[in-house]
C-alpha cells in the first residue's frame, strides 16, 4: 500500500508547475487522472526526443513530470465531455488546475460549482498571481511563467556576479517550488477534511512562492533598509562560503563556523590565518583578502585533492555536472535516477526519482507518462459502473 493510494486527484494542469505538484502525489500512490484539453498538454511536443520514438508520444519534458498518471482527453466546452468531467469530480478527492484566474468559471466549472457536486472536494489552483478568493490583486489574470516569477519575486536580483546582469536560476524554481508548496497545501487540506469532513480551496501563487523562497532578502531589507544585491557564489553574512577554482574544475567550501575555519587553515598549513581571524566577524571584514588566500591554495590542486584534504573536517564538494551526477553511487543508491519505458523505442530512458523517502509506504516511479487519452476506456467504463451501481468506483490499474 502506498501512502496516498486512497486518494483520487483530477489533474487539469499542464506545462511544469501543476504537473510537478500532481507528480509528487502520484509518486506517493495517488490515482492521478490527467484530464487534457483537445490536443493534450502543451508540453507533450517539447524536446528532447529519443531517436525512433513514436512521433505522437512525447519528449523528455512531458515524460519527467507526468509519470504514474492516467490520461483522458476532454473538451470542457463540449456538453458530453463536460458531463463526463463532472462525473469524475464526483469520484475525486482533489481537483488541481493551473489556468489563469477565471478560466474554469467560463466553463461554469469553478470551485463553487464543483463543490456543489462534491461537498468534500479539495480544489487547488496554481497561478502566477493567485486567486481572488484568497486575496484579490490587480495582477490576477495576467499570464505568468517561471521567468516572470523569478523576476518579480526578487531571486534574479540576488543571482549572478556582482558586476553582471540579474540572472535566472537554472531550474524553473518559480514552477517547482510553487508546486511543492501546493502539494503541501493539498495534503494539509486532506488532513483537515479527514478530521472535519470539510473540503476547501487551496491556492498557491508563483509570485508568493518566490517571495517565500527569498526569505533572507526580506529580513535583510527589513533589518538594514538596503535591498540585497548579487554576490556571485558568496554568502552575504557567512565566510568562507563560496566556490573556488581548482586545476580541473571548481569546489565549494563552507567553513564559516570557527571550528571549520580552523580545520580549513590546518589543511592549508596556514595556522597564521586561524590565529589572525578567529571569529566570523573578523573573517567577514577581511573576506576579499581571505578569499584570495583560499583560491591560491585550491588553484594548485585538483578538485578531488581539495575535497580529500578537507574530508571529514570541513564541508566541501566538487561542482558536478549531470554526467557526474549519473556516475555518483550515492545518487544510484538513493534511487534518484528512475528508468521508464519510452513509447516507440526498446531502450528505457532515465528521469529524476522522487526525493521523498517513506519507510513504510515507499514512493516510486512505476509507470511511464501516458499517451494522450490512453486511459479513456478504463476511466469512462468505471464512471459508467459507478452510475449503474450508485457507488464510486476507483481503478488503480
Amino acid at each position: 500500500m502506498s501512502a496516498l493510494s486512497d486518494l483520487r486527484v483530477i489533474d487539469l494542469t499542464q506545462v511544469l508547475a501543476g504537473p510537478y505538484c500532481t507528480m509528487l502525489l502520484a509518486d506517493m500512490g495517488a490515482d492521478v487522472v490527467k484530464v487534457e484539453r483537445p490536443g493534450g498538454d502543451l508540453i507533450r511536443s517539447n524536446p528532447p526526443f529519443v531517436e525512433g520514438a513514436e512521433a505522437e508520444a512525447y519528449g523528455g519534458y512531458f515524460q519527467s513530470v507526468n509519470r504514474n498518471k492516467r490520461s483522458l482527453e476532454l473538451d470542457l466546452g463540449d456538453d458530453q465531455d463536460r458531463a463526463d468531467f463532472l462525473s469524475l469530480v464526483e469520484t475525486a478527492d482533489v481537483v488541481v488546475e493551473n489556468y489563469r484566474a477565471g478560466t474554469m468559471e467560463r466553463f461554469d466549472l469553478g470551485y463553487e460549482t464543483l463543490r456543489d457536486r462534491n461537498p468534500s472536494l479539495i480544489y487547488s489552483s496554481i497561478r502566477g498571481f493567485g486567486d481572488p478568493r484568497t486575496g484579490e490583486t490587480d495582477r490576477q489574470g495576467q499570464p505568468s511563467f517561471d521567468l516572470i516569477a523569478q523576476a518579480l519575486g526578487g531571486v534574479m536580483a540576488i543571482t549572478g556576479q556582482p558586476d553582471g546582469p540579474p540572472t535566472k536560476v537554472g531550474p524553473g524554481i518559480g514552477d517547482l517550488f510553487t508546486a511543492v508548496l501546493n502539494a503541501v497545501g493539498i495534503l494539509a487540506a486532506v488532513h483537515h477534511r479527514d478530521r472535519t469532513g470539510e473540503g476547501q480551496y487551496v491556492d498557491t501563487a508563483m509570485y508568493d512562492a518566490i517571495v517565500s523562497l527569498c526569505e533572507r532578502t526580506v529580513y535583510q531589507y527589513s533589518y538594514t533598509g538596503e535591498a540585497p544585491g548579487r554576490r556571485g557564489n558568496a554568502h552575504p553574512t557567512l565566510f568562507p562560503y563560496n566556490a573556488f577554482e581548482t586545476t580541473d574544475g571548481y569546489v565549494v567550501i563552507a567553513a564559516f563556523s570557527d571550528g571549520h575555519w580552523r580545520a580549513l587553515c590546518e589543511a592549508m598549513d596556514r595556522a597564521d590565518l586561524a590565529a589572525d581571524y578567529p571569529t566570523g566577524a573578523d573573517r567577514l571584514a577581511a573576506r576579499d583578502d581571505l578569499r584570495e588566500e583560499i583560491a591560491e591554495w585550491t588553484l594548485t590542486r585538483s578538485s578531488a585533492a581539495v575535497v580529500e584534504a578537507l574530508d571529514g573536517s570541513v564541508p566541501a564538494a566538487p561542482v558536478q555536472d549531470t554526467s557526474d551526477v549519473f556516475a555518483d553511487p550515492h545518487v544510484r543508491a538513493r534511487e534518484m535516477l528512475a528508468t521508464v519505458e519510452q513509447p516507440g523505442v526498446d531502450e528505457p530512458v532515465t528521469i529524476a526519482g522522487n526525493p521523498i523517502k517513506l519507510s513504510e509506504t515507499p514512493t516510486g516511479v512505476d509507470r511511464r507518462a501516458p499517451l494522450l487519452d490512453e486511459h479513456r476506456e478504463e476511466l469512462l467504463d468505471s464512471l459508467a459502473r459507478a452510475g449503474d451501481d450508485g457507488e464510486q468506483v476507483r481503478s488503480d490499474d
